[in-house]
């Protein structure tokens, strides 16, 4: 486990799971073995796609519909598009976020911006499949060799000792494998 020295390695974080009221209903889903366990090694960088792409809070709930390939953000009731307004975010933020020196990423599972294999995917009105959230995606095209997990599996203190070793190892290499 990196030494209190490696507290200025950058993890960016789900803000959700940080605990701020970020969510389509204005809740959290504050994680403590995120906030307690990876605040000890590393500095805590918050970010919410949704909200920093301009949406409200709360705002209506979305998922995603269509294609795997190109999956689209819909709004569920109206249903609104937000696909571009997300992308346009999406991309511009992984250029920010490179400029902060990120060293790793924690996602929320399950969410159509953030999750990293287990956004539930639409065709019509029923689940077809699992997709990446489109934020999480443009994470992984963006940094290739990132280490990036999601939230629920570090619960299991035998895989958060292996994303911490592989952050540190991220960090002290260059961030080149």
């Amino acid at each position: 486990m990196p030494d209190s020295g490696h507290s200025c390695i950058k993890v960016a974080v789900s803000a959700c799971l940080l605990g701020e009221h970020v969510r389509y209903d204005g809740g959290h889903k504050h994680d403590p073995n995120i906030t307690e366990m990876m605040g000890i090694s590393f500095s805590l960088v918050p970010f919410c796609p949704e909200v920093e792409c301009g949406l409200s809070i709360p705002r209506e709930t979305m998922r995603l519909e269509g294609d795997p390939a190109a999956p689209r953000l819909m709004t569920i009731q109206t249903p609104d598009d937000k696909t571009e307004q997300m992308l346009t975010y999406c991309s511009k933020k992984v250029r920010e976020l490179e400029a902060e020196n990120i060293s790793a990423f924690i996602f929320k599972e399950r969410s159509p911006s953030c999750a990293l294999n287990a956004a539930p995917l639409y065709e019509s009105k029923s689940c077809a499949e699992s997709t990446r959230g489109l934020f999480a995606g443009e994470v992984v095209r963006y940094f290739p060799f990132m280490p990036v997990e999601e939230a629920e599996p570090l619960n299991n203190s035998e895989i958060r000792e292996e994303f911490i070793n592989r952050v540190a190892d991220y960090y002290e290499k260059g961030k080149v494998f």
